[in-house]
Protein backbone atom coordinates (compact mmCIF):
# COMPACT_ATOMS: atom_id res chain seq x y z
CA UNK A 1 0.00 0.00 0.00
CA UNK A 2 1.22 3.47 -0.85
CA UNK A 3 1.70 5.78 2.13
CA UNK A 4 -0.80 8.11 0.45
CA UNK A 5 -3.53 5.48 0.07
CA UNK A 6 -6.92 5.64 1.78
CA UNK A 7 -7.58 3.49 4.85
CA UNK A 8 -11.14 3.05 6.09
CA UNK A 9 -11.62 1.71 9.61
CA UNK A 10 -15.03 0.25 10.45
CA UNK A 11 -15.55 0.36 14.20
CA UNK A 12 -14.63 3.20 16.54
CA UNK A 13 -13.51 1.44 19.70
CA UNK A 14 -10.06 1.09 21.22
CA UNK A 15 -8.79 -1.13 18.39
CA UNK A 16 -10.00 1.31 15.74
CA UNK A 17 -8.52 4.32 17.50
CA UNK A 18 -5.19 2.57 18.06
CA UNK A 19 -4.97 1.40 14.45
CA UNK A 20 -5.60 4.93 13.14
CA UNK A 21 -2.99 6.45 15.44
CA UNK A 22 -0.43 3.77 14.61
CA UNK A 23 -0.82 4.41 10.88
CA UNK A 24 0.26 8.00 11.46
CA UNK A 25 3.13 6.91 13.71
CA UNK A 26 4.33 4.62 10.93
CA UNK A 27 4.37 7.50 8.45
CA UNK A 28 1.12 6.94 6.56
CA UNK A 29 0.09 10.31 5.08
CA UNK A 30 -2.99 9.23 3.13
CA UNK A 31 -6.60 9.57 4.16
CA UNK A 32 -7.65 7.72 7.34
CA UNK A 33 -11.39 7.51 8.00
CA UNK A 34 -12.85 5.87 11.11
CA UNK A 35 -16.58 5.08 11.20
CA UNK A 36 -18.51 4.31 14.39
CA UNK A 37 -22.16 3.52 14.95
CA UNK A 38 -22.13 5.45 18.25
CA UNK A 39 -21.96 9.25 18.17
CA UNK A 40 -19.10 9.36 20.67
CA UNK A 41 -15.41 9.38 19.83
CA UNK A 42 -13.70 6.05 20.69
CA UNK A 43 -13.84 5.38 24.41
CA UNK A 44 -12.66 2.79 26.93
CA UNK A 45 -15.30 0.19 27.72
CA UNK A 46 -13.83 -1.53 30.83
CA UNK A 47 -14.58 1.45 33.14
CA UNK A 48 -18.27 1.24 32.21
CA UNK A 49 -18.75 -1.52 34.80
CA UNK A 50 -16.23 0.01 37.22
CA UNK A 51 -15.27 3.68 37.62
CA UNK A 52 -17.89 5.13 35.28
CA UNK A 53 -20.67 3.24 37.06
CA UNK A 54 -19.51 4.57 40.44
CA UNK A 55 -19.32 8.11 39.10
CA UNK A 56 -15.56 8.35 39.65
CA UNK A 57 -14.83 8.44 35.90
CA UNK A 58 -16.47 11.05 33.67
CA UNK A 59 -17.55 10.65 30.06
CA UNK A 60 -14.63 12.86 29.00
CA UNK A 61 -12.20 10.66 30.95
CA UNK A 62 -13.48 7.59 29.10
CA UNK A 63 -12.21 8.88 25.75
CA UNK A 64 -9.19 7.05 24.32
CA UNK A 65 -8.10 10.35 22.72
CA UNK A 66 -9.74 13.76 22.63
CA UNK A 67 -11.05 15.41 19.46
CA UNK A 68 -7.93 17.56 19.13
CA UNK A 69 -5.72 14.45 18.85
CA UNK A 70 -7.69 13.16 15.86
CA UNK A 71 -7.70 16.59 14.23
CA UNK A 72 -3.96 16.98 14.79
CA UNK A 73 -3.35 13.65 13.07
CA UNK A 74 -5.86 14.28 10.27
CA UNK A 75 -7.95 11.27 11.28
CA UNK A 76 -11.53 11.70 10.06
CA UNK A 77 -14.27 10.46 12.37
CA UNK A 78 -17.79 9.67 11.20
CA UNK A 79 -19.96 8.93 14.23
CA UNK A 80 -23.53 7.75 14.64
CA UNK A 81 -23.30 5.98 11.29
CA UNK A 82 -23.30 2.29 10.39
CA UNK A 83 -21.46 0.62 7.56
CA UNK A 84 -24.14 -1.47 5.87
CA UNK A 85 -22.11 -3.35 3.26
CA UNK A 86 -18.63 -3.99 1.89
CA UNK A 87 -18.11 -4.20 -1.87
CA UNK A 88 -14.81 -6.04 -2.17
CA UNK A 89 -14.73 -5.83 -5.95
CA UNK A 90 -15.25 -2.07 -6.03
CA UNK A 91 -13.23 -1.66 -2.81
CA UNK A 92 -15.85 0.50 -1.16
CA UNK A 93 -18.18 0.53 1.83
CA UNK A 94 -21.80 1.68 1.94
CA UNK A 95 -22.93 3.84 4.87
CA UNK A 96 -26.34 4.03 6.51
CA UNK A 97 -26.59 7.73 5.56
CA UNK A 98 -26.45 6.80 1.87
CA UNK A 99 -22.81 7.67 1.27
CA UNK A 100 -20.21 5.36 -0.28
CA UNK A 101 -16.52 5.46 0.68
CA UNK A 102 -13.72 3.97 -1.40
CA UNK A 103 -10.76 2.32 0.31
CA UNK A 104 -7.34 1.01 -0.58
CA UNK A 105 -7.13 -0.91 2.70
CA UNK A 106 -10.03 -1.72 5.02
CA UNK A 107 -9.82 -2.51 8.73
CA UNK A 108 -12.66 -4.20 10.57
CA UNK A 109 -12.53 -3.34 14.27
CA UNK A 110 -16.20 -4.03 14.80
CA UNK A 111 -15.96 -5.38 18.36
CA UNK A 112 -19.21 -7.03 19.27
CA UNK A 113 -22.63 -6.71 20.83
CA UNK A 114 -23.81 -7.75 24.25
CA UNK A 115 -25.38 -11.21 24.07
CA UNK A 116 -29.09 -11.17 24.81
CA UNK A 117 -31.50 -13.73 26.19
CA UNK A 118 -34.20 -15.16 23.95
CA UNK A 119 -36.87 -15.68 26.59
CA UNK A 120 -40.30 -14.16 27.25
CA UNK A 121 -40.00 -10.64 28.67
CA UNK A 122 -36.47 -10.03 27.42
CA UNK A 123 -37.65 -6.83 25.73
CA UNK A 124 -39.28 -5.34 28.84
CA UNK A 125 -38.18 -1.96 30.12
CA UNK A 126 -35.31 -2.02 32.67
CA UNK A 127 -33.92 -5.27 31.23
CA UNK A 128 -30.50 -3.87 30.43
CA UNK A 129 -27.14 -4.85 28.98
CA UNK A 130 -23.81 -3.11 29.59
CA UNK A 131 -21.75 -2.43 26.49
CA UNK A 132 -22.05 1.30 25.75
CA UNK A 133 -22.02 4.65 27.54
CA UNK A 134 -25.78 4.82 27.04
CA UNK A 135 -26.18 1.37 28.64
CA UNK A 136 -24.04 2.38 31.62
CA UNK A 137 -25.98 5.61 32.12
CA UNK A 138 -29.25 3.66 32.18
CA UNK A 139 -27.89 1.22 34.76
CA UNK A 140 -26.32 3.98 36.82
CA UNK A 141 -29.73 5.61 37.27
CA UNK A 142 -31.05 2.36 38.77
CA UNK A 143 -28.33 2.01 41.41
CA UNK A 144 -30.02 3.63 44.38
CA UNK A 145 -30.73 2.63 47.96
CA UNK A 146 -33.16 -0.28 48.22
CA UNK A 147 -33.51 -0.83 44.45
CA UNK A 148 -33.73 -4.54 43.59
CA UNK A 149 -31.18 -5.44 40.90
CA UNK A 150 -30.97 -8.94 39.44
CA UNK A 151 -27.83 -9.67 37.43
CA UNK A 152 -27.92 -12.55 34.97
CA UNK A 153 -24.37 -13.84 34.52
CA UNK A 154 -21.52 -14.32 36.97
CA UNK A 155 -18.65 -13.24 34.72
CA UNK A 156 -16.51 -10.11 34.87
CA UNK A 157 -19.23 -7.64 33.92
CA UNK A 158 -21.86 -9.13 36.22
CA UNK A 159 -19.61 -9.29 39.27
CA UNK A 160 -18.10 -5.85 38.70
CA UNK A 161 -21.57 -4.33 38.40
CA UNK A 162 -22.68 -6.24 41.50
CA UNK A 163 -19.77 -4.80 43.50
CA UNK A 164 -20.70 -1.24 42.50
CA UNK A 165 -24.45 -1.73 42.99
CA UNK A 166 -24.30 -3.23 46.46
CA UNK A 167 -22.01 -0.43 47.63
CA UNK A 168 -24.65 2.04 46.43
CA UNK A 169 -27.26 0.34 48.60
CA UNK A 170 -29.03 -1.75 45.97
CA UNK A 171 -30.27 -5.22 46.82
CA UNK A 172 -28.31 -7.41 44.41
CA UNK A 173 -28.92 -10.98 43.27
CA UNK A 174 -26.52 -12.65 40.81
CA UNK A 175 -27.87 -15.62 38.82
CA UNK A 176 -25.34 -17.91 37.11
CA UNK A 177 -26.28 -20.90 34.98
CA UNK A 178 -22.94 -22.66 35.47
CA UNK A 179 -21.98 -24.43 38.72
CA UNK A 180 -19.77 -21.46 39.73
CA UNK A 181 -19.05 -17.82 38.90
CA UNK A 182 -16.14 -16.96 36.56
CA UNK A 183 -16.34 -20.56 35.35
CA UNK A 184 -14.97 -19.85 31.86
CA UNK A 185 -11.88 -17.97 32.97
CA UNK A 186 -10.58 -19.27 36.27
CA UNK A 187 -10.17 -22.26 38.61
CA UNK A 188 -12.82 -23.41 41.11
CA UNK A 189 -10.68 -22.13 44.00
CA UNK A 190 -10.75 -18.60 42.59
CA UNK A 191 -14.47 -18.85 41.90
CA UNK A 192 -15.04 -19.90 45.51
CA UNK A 193 -12.97 -16.95 46.73
CA UNK A 194 -14.97 -14.41 44.73
CA UNK A 195 -18.28 -16.00 45.70
CA UNK A 196 -17.32 -15.68 49.37
CA UNK A 197 -16.20 -12.07 48.97
CA UNK A 198 -19.44 -11.05 47.26
CA UNK A 199 -21.59 -12.83 49.81
CA UNK A 200 -19.69 -11.13 52.62
CA UNK A 201 -20.50 -7.81 50.95
CA UNK A 202 -24.21 -8.66 50.86
CA UNK A 203 -24.66 -9.98 47.30
CA UNK A 204 -26.98 -12.99 46.91
CA UNK A 205 -25.16 -15.31 44.49
CA UNK A 206 -27.02 -18.31 43.09
CA UNK A 207 -25.44 -20.83 40.72
CA UNK A 208 -26.84 -23.69 38.60
CA UNK A 209 -29.85 -21.47 37.94
CA UNK A 210 -31.98 -21.58 34.79
CA UNK A 211 -34.20 -18.64 33.87
CA UNK A 212 -37.57 -19.19 32.18
CA UNK A 213 -38.84 -15.64 31.73
CA UNK A 214 -38.97 -12.06 32.90
CA UNK A 215 -42.34 -10.97 34.27
CA UNK A 216 -43.49 -7.39 33.93
CA UNK A 217 -46.22 -4.83 34.50
CA UNK A 218 -46.89 -1.71 32.47
CA UNK A 219 -44.03 -2.64 30.15
CA UNK A 220 -41.37 -2.78 32.89
CA UNK A 221 -39.75 -5.84 34.45
CA UNK A 222 -41.03 -6.80 37.90
CA UNK A 223 -39.55 -10.25 38.49
CA UNK A 224 -37.34 -13.02 37.16
CA UNK A 225 -39.05 -16.37 36.85
CA UNK A 226 -36.80 -19.43 37.33
CA UNK A 227 -37.15 -22.94 35.92
CA UNK A 228 -37.94 -24.34 39.37
CA UNK A 229 -41.03 -22.14 39.51
CA UNK A 230 -39.66 -19.59 41.96
CA UNK A 231 -39.64 -15.82 41.32
CA UNK A 232 -37.19 -13.11 42.29
CA UNK A 233 -38.65 -9.61 42.51
CA UNK A 234 -36.72 -7.10 40.44
CA UNK A 235 -36.85 -3.37 39.71
CA UNK A 236 -34.08 -3.81 37.16
CA UNK A 237 -32.29 -6.70 35.43
CA UNK A 238 -28.78 -6.58 33.99
CA UNK A 239 -27.98 -9.30 31.45
CA UNK A 240 -24.22 -9.89 31.37
CA UNK A 241 -23.76 -13.17 29.53
CA UNK A 242 -20.96 -12.40 27.12
CA UNK A 243 -20.28 -10.89 23.75
CA UNK A 244 -21.38 -11.75 20.22
CA UNK A 245 -18.46 -10.81 17.92
CA UNK A 246 -19.31 -8.30 15.19
CA UNK A 247 -18.90 -10.48 12.13
CA UNK A 248 -22.04 -9.62 10.14
CA UNK A 249 -20.34 -7.31 7.66
CA UNK A 250 -17.45 -9.70 7.11
CA UNK A 251 -19.78 -12.67 6.62
CA UNK A 252 -21.95 -10.75 4.14
CA UNK A 253 -18.78 -9.84 2.22
CA UNK A 254 -17.80 -13.51 1.95
CA UNK A 255 -14.91 -13.40 4.41
CA UNK A 256 -14.18 -16.47 6.52
CA UNK A 257 -15.65 -16.25 10.03
CA UNK A 258 -15.44 -18.79 12.84
CA UNK A 259 -15.96 -17.41 16.34
CA UNK A 260 -14.83 -14.10 14.90
CA UNK A 261 -13.32 -12.84 11.66
CA UNK A 262 -10.54 -15.23 10.64
CA UNK A 263 -7.17 -13.49 10.24
CA UNK A 264 -3.53 -14.54 10.06
CA UNK A 265 -0.75 -13.58 12.47
CA UNK A 266 -0.55 -10.15 10.82
CA UNK A 267 -4.27 -9.41 11.17
CA UNK A 268 -4.95 -9.98 7.47
CA UNK A 269 -8.04 -11.79 6.19
CA UNK A 270 -8.03 -13.95 3.05
CA UNK A 271 -8.62 -10.68 1.17
CA UNK A 272 -5.18 -8.99 1.15
CA UNK A 273 -6.81 -5.55 1.40
CA UNK A 274 -8.97 -6.28 4.44
CA UNK A 275 -7.74 -6.63 8.02
CA UNK A 276 -9.42 -7.20 11.38
CA UNK A 277 -8.38 -6.55 14.97
CA UNK A 278 -9.78 -6.59 18.48
CA UNK A 279 -12.72 -8.47 20.02
CA UNK A 280 -14.05 -9.44 16.58
CA UNK A 281 -10.84 -11.09 15.28
CA UNK A 282 -9.87 -14.75 15.50
CA UNK A 283 -6.12 -15.23 15.06
CA UNK A 284 -3.58 -18.06 15.31
CA UNK A 285 -1.41 -18.23 18.43
CA UNK A 286 1.85 -20.15 18.33
CA UNK A 287 2.15 -19.58 22.08
CA UNK A 288 -1.07 -21.51 22.74
CA UNK A 289 -1.00 -23.81 19.71
CA UNK A 290 -4.50 -22.90 18.57
CA UNK A 291 -6.64 -20.08 17.19
CA UNK A 292 -7.93 -17.58 19.75
CA UNK A 293 -10.39 -14.71 19.91
CA UNK A 294 -9.70 -12.53 22.91
CA UNK A 295 -11.87 -9.87 24.51
CA UNK A 296 -9.37 -7.59 26.18
CA UNK A 297 -8.02 -4.07 25.82
CA UNK A 298 -4.32 -5.06 25.62
CA UNK A 299 -5.13 -7.54 22.85
CA UNK A 300 -7.23 -5.00 20.93
CA UNK A 301 -4.48 -2.39 21.07
CA UNK A 302 -1.59 -4.67 20.16
CA UNK A 303 -3.50 -6.45 17.40
CA UNK A 304 -4.45 -3.08 15.93
CA UNK A 305 -0.82 -1.93 15.93
CA UNK A 306 0.28 -5.10 14.15
CA UNK A 307 -2.49 -4.75 11.56
CA UNK A 308 -1.36 -1.18 10.89
CA UNK A 309 2.22 -2.39 10.39
CA UNK A 310 1.07 -4.96 7.85
CA UNK A 311 -0.98 -2.35 6.01
CA UNK A 312 2.04 -0.11 5.46
CA UNK A 313 4.30 -2.97 4.41
CA UNK A 314 6.10 -3.52 7.71
CA UNK A 315 4.52 -6.84 8.78
CA UNK A 316 5.33 -8.26 12.18
CA UNK A 317 3.64 -11.42 13.46
CA UNK A 318 1.43 -10.92 16.51
CA UNK A 319 1.56 -13.48 19.30
CA UNK A 320 1.61 -11.45 22.50
CA UNK A 321 0.78 -12.96 25.89
CA UNK A 322 -2.90 -12.29 26.63
CA UNK A 323 -3.72 -10.61 29.92
CA UNK A 324 -6.87 -9.29 31.54
CA UNK A 325 -8.02 -7.52 34.69
CA UNK A 326 -11.12 -7.05 36.83
CA UNK A 327 -11.80 -4.61 39.67
CA UNK A 328 -14.26 -5.74 42.33
CA UNK A 329 -14.46 -3.85 45.64
CA UNK A 330 -10.88 -3.09 46.69
CA UNK A 331 -9.62 -6.20 44.89
CA UNK A 332 -7.75 -6.15 41.59
CA UNK A 333 -7.73 -9.44 39.71
CA UNK A 334 -5.03 -9.64 37.02
CA UNK A 335 -4.81 -12.67 34.77
CA UNK A 336 -2.05 -13.70 32.37
CA UNK A 337 -2.23 -16.48 29.77
CA UNK A 338 -5.04 -18.93 29.06
CA UNK A 339 -5.60 -21.64 31.64
CA UNK A 340 -7.46 -24.04 29.31
CA UNK A 341 -6.09 -27.56 29.71
CA UNK A 342 -4.20 -27.03 32.98
CA UNK A 343 -3.59 -30.14 35.07
CA UNK A 344 -2.39 -28.59 38.34
CA UNK A 345 -3.17 -25.44 40.31
CA UNK A 346 -0.66 -23.97 42.74
CA UNK A 347 -1.89 -21.33 45.22
CA UNK A 348 0.81 -18.97 46.46
CA UNK A 349 -0.41 -17.38 49.69
CA UNK A 350 -3.83 -18.03 51.21
CA UNK A 351 -7.30 -17.67 49.72
CA UNK A 352 -8.46 -16.84 53.27
CA UNK A 353 -6.79 -13.45 52.76
CA UNK A 354 -7.55 -10.90 50.04
CA UNK A 355 -4.10 -11.01 48.45
CA UNK A 356 -2.65 -14.16 46.86
CA UNK A 357 -1.68 -15.71 43.53
CA UNK A 358 -2.66 -18.81 41.58
CA UNK A 359 -0.53 -20.57 38.96
CA UNK A 360 -1.91 -22.95 36.34
CA UNK A 361 0.49 -25.71 35.34
CA UNK A 362 0.39 -28.14 32.44
CA UNK A 363 2.92 -30.94 32.39
CA UNK A 364 4.95 -29.06 34.98
CA UNK A 365 5.08 -25.74 33.10
CA UNK A 366 3.26 -22.50 34.01
CA UNK A 367 0.68 -21.68 31.32
CA UNK A 368 -1.39 -19.05 33.15
CA UNK A 369 -1.56 -17.12 36.40
CA UNK A 370 -4.06 -15.13 38.45
CA UNK A 371 -2.95 -12.33 40.76
CA UNK A 372 -5.40 -11.12 43.39
CA UNK A 373 -4.20 -7.73 44.66
CA UNK A 374 -0.59 -8.63 43.85
CA UNK A 375 0.25 -5.62 41.71
CA UNK A 376 4.00 -5.68 42.39
CA UNK A 377 4.29 -9.36 41.51
CA UNK A 378 2.19 -9.39 38.34
CA UNK A 379 5.00 -8.31 36.03
CA UNK A 380 7.10 -11.29 37.14
CA UNK A 381 4.08 -13.57 36.84
CA UNK A 382 3.60 -12.50 33.20
CA UNK A 383 7.23 -13.37 32.48
CA UNK A 384 6.80 -16.81 34.06
CA UNK A 385 3.75 -17.50 31.89
CA UNK A 386 5.33 -16.16 28.69
CA UNK A 387 8.44 -18.25 29.32
CA UNK A 388 6.44 -21.38 30.19
CA UNK A 389 8.61 -21.57 33.29
CA UNK A 390 9.16 -24.87 35.05
CA UNK A 391 9.33 -24.43 38.83
CA UNK A 392 8.76 -27.14 41.43
CA UNK A 393 5.23 -26.63 42.82
CA UNK A 394 6.44 -26.68 46.43
CA UNK A 395 8.85 -23.82 45.73
CA UNK A 396 6.27 -21.91 43.75
CA UNK A 397 3.81 -22.31 46.63
CA UNK A 398 6.34 -21.05 49.22
CA UNK A 399 5.75 -17.29 49.42
CA UNK A 400 8.81 -16.86 51.65
CA UNK A 401 10.81 -17.30 48.42
CA UNK A 402 10.92 -14.17 46.27
CA UNK A 403 9.10 -14.71 42.99
CA UNK A 404 11.74 -12.76 41.06
CA UNK A 405 14.40 -15.14 42.39
CA UNK A 406 12.38 -18.14 41.29
CA UNK A 407 12.00 -16.56 37.88
CA UNK A 408 15.74 -16.00 37.64
CA UNK A 409 16.39 -19.64 38.60
CA UNK A 410 13.94 -20.71 35.87
CA UNK A 411 15.79 -18.60 33.34
CA UNK A 412 12.99 -16.14 32.52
Amino acid sequence: MSLTSTVVIVGAGQAGSELAAELRTLGHTGRVVMIGDEPSLPYKRPPLSKGFLTGAVSTEQLLVRNAAAYERNSIEFIGGTRVTAIDRKAKSVALSDGRTLAYDKLALTTGGQARRLSIPGADLGNVLTLRSIADAAQLQAQLVEGRRLVIVGGGYVGLEAAAVAVKKGAKVTVLEGAPRVLARVTAPEISEFYTRVHREEGVDIRVDVQIDAFDGADGVVTAVRLADGSRIDADCVLVGIGLVPGTELAEAAGLACSNGIVVDEFGQTADPDIFAAGDCANRPSALHGCRVRLESVPNAMEQAKHAARAMVGQPKAYDELPWFWSDQYELKLQMAGLSTGYDQLVIRGSTATRSFAAFYLKEGRIIAADAISQLKEFGVMKKLVAGRAQIAPDRLRDDSLALKDLAAEAGV
